[in-house]
């Protein structure tokens, strides 16, 4: 059941599951950043601030392709555009 829940999320029109996990990543590495911040340990500040940078791209571009990708694809085929790009 929690699996069929999982991949109804994952693949529900909204397209919130990816920037969700994502964001995870973000926010793991922030917490990351504080605490190493907070204990003067280089390592943990540096690997926290990879993992926030990395966490904050990778929550723009999923979020673009899955969900803005979606909606412009679904415009063009009201518009009656190819695939292509032409007219």
């Amino acid at each position: 059941m929690r699996r069929r829940a999982l991949q109804r999320l994952a693949t529900d029109e909204a397209g919130h599951a990816a920037p969700v996990l994502s964001g995870l990543g973000a926010t793991i590495g922030a917490i990351l950043l504080a605490a190493g911040a907070a204990s003067g340990e280089d390592v943990i500040i540096i690997v926290g601030g990879i993992a926030l940078g990395l966490g904050i791209l990778l929550n723009v571009v999923l979020g673009h392709q899955q969900v803005d990708y979606d909606i412009f694809s679904r415009l063009d085929r009201l518009e009656g555009k190819d695939s292509e790009g032409g007219d």
